[in-house]
């Protein structure tokens, strides 16, 4: 008795395979048939697609967070700023209204 090599798929074919899905009148079983997989293995790989879609997301999410965070700091440093120098401004007017 033989022992059957695992066979291995590029993340591309698992995109295509979970894409067939979404066409008319396509069924897991009759895609997995056409495709030589078992309807599970077509199941775990729509599943780990779509786990992937909600990672990429949360990670762009967080990276927003972390953009207007630091959007915010510098809007905060660019007041204070703004602030000194409108005083140094007023300071600066009267000393040069009084000469």
């Amino acid at each position: 008795m033989t022992k059957q090599r695992r066979r291995r798929f590029s993340p591309e074919y698992k995109e295509q395979a979970v894409a067939r899905l979404s066409a008319p009148g396509a069924t897991q079983a009759s895609v997995a048939a056409e495709l030589g997989v078992t309807p599970t293995q077509l199941k775990s790989w729509r599943l780990e697609l779509e786990a992937a879609g909600s990672a990429s997301a949360i990670e762009r999410q967080q990276a927003e967070a972390g953009e207007l965070a630091r959007l915010r700091q510098d809007n905060k440093r660019l007041k204070e700023e703004v602030e000194v120098l409108r005083k140094a401004s007023a300071f600066f007017a009267q000393w040069a209204a009084k000469t």
